[in-house]
């Protein structure tokens, strides 16, 4: 039977013990914006299997001439477009030194093995692979520091006032990237020699419009905030707010599009010395080394083989690397 309301009493009920601050706690660990991208990025296997060959290839390039006893330019017609050959690995055919099934070490009287064989000119392809890939992994630094430095600091300049120096400093954008790439170093080559210096120059005065395009739209957007409006206030300074407030905020995408600025780098230098325009003889770079072997592709495929296979890890690697950063600090991305 129902209790009737003259029986329910102050007495048959039990305050409940609740806290105010109970309500307020949060219920699971506070992380900043960075840490929650970095451990995003960390969850994404291909990232970081493309980080570890990217840090093997860097060391590579860096250990590996030392540990041949022949330096890039060592010639000799007796070890002449010799195979592969790894002694401890010679049950693989690829390894084994013999070309036609026939023994080219045993036939010159070589005893030194070369891991990666030798071109035309009996030079350590070993030491000319991971050569030629620290002066690529050189280029690709130059252009990641053109776009960290002048891209930023130029897109920040521009979208920041705003006005009429955005409209001159976006003329002279237009003016700069009307011009291709190619047409620039082909300019360069009429006042410099073929080389490294005319690579970096190219770079220096192209590779950054992207990115100040990047920045510009970043500084439109983020300039007309409450948080800008506030250090304003505050007696902030134009250049404070740019460099510690405006560019801080789109750190993020500022390292996705370097990321992705840097395999194009290399195989910008690569493609202008594989036509010749590029690094040449005797500097090796990945793309001479390519140029030089194409020439005896159908007589000795292995010298394409190791140069080849170490651009395309780098472009590939690269490339999973950035949308790796873009799926961890572009939160429309988060899965």
């Amino acid at each position: 039977m129902a209790m009737s309301n003259e029986e329910l009493t102050k007495e048959l009920f039990t305050p409940a013990d609740i806290s105010h601050a109970a309500s307020e706690k949060l219920s699971s660990e506070v992380v900043s914006a960075w840490k929650d991208a970095f451990r995003r990025l960390f969850r994404n296997k291909g990232a970081m299997i493309s980080l570890v060959i990217l840090i093997i290839i860097i060391g590579m390039s860096i250990i590996g001439p030392m540990t041949s006893k022949y330096s890039a330019d060592d010639q000799s017609l007796i070890r002449s477009n010799l195979p592969p050959k790894v002694t401890a690995l010679s049950w693989l055919p690829f390894l084994n030194g013999k070309e036609n099934g026939v023994d080219m070490y045993q036939e010159r009287g070589v005893k030194q093995d070369f891991w990666f064989g030798t071109d035309t000119l009996g030079r350590d392809q070993w030491t000319r692979t991971w050569d030629g890939t620290r002066i690529s992994l050189l280029i690709a630094l130059i252009a990641a520091l053109a776009d960290m430095f002048i891209g930023v600091v130029y897109g920040g300049i521009s979208g920041y006032f705003g006005g009429a120096i955005d409209n001159v400093m976006q003329r002279i954008v237009e003016i700069i990237s009307g011009i291709p790439y190619l047409v620039w170093v082909i300019l360069l080559i009429l006042i410099l020699q073929p080389g490294l210096l005319t690579i970096t120059i190219a770079i220096l005065a192209t590779n950054w419009i992207a990115m100040s395009r990047i920045v510009r739209g970043e500084m439109l957007k983020f300039k007309n905030q409450e948080f800008v409006l506030a250090s304003r206030t505050l007696g902030a300074g134009n250049g404070r707010i740019i460099f510690r407030h405006l560019i801080p905020n789109s750190l993020g995408m500022i390292i996705v599009n370097t990321m992705f600025s840097v395999p194009n780098a290399i195989f910008f230098e690569a493609f202008l010395s594989f036509i010749g325009l590029g690094i040449r003889d005797p500097q090796a770079s990945l793309g001479s080394l390519l140029s030089s072997a194409y020439t005896v592709l159908q007589l000795h495929p292995y010298q394409t083989l190791y140069p080849g296979l170490v651009i395309s890890l780098l472009l590939i690697c690269f490339n999973i690397l950035g949308d790796g950063l873009r799926d961890a600090f572009d939160p429309k991305l988060r899965r």
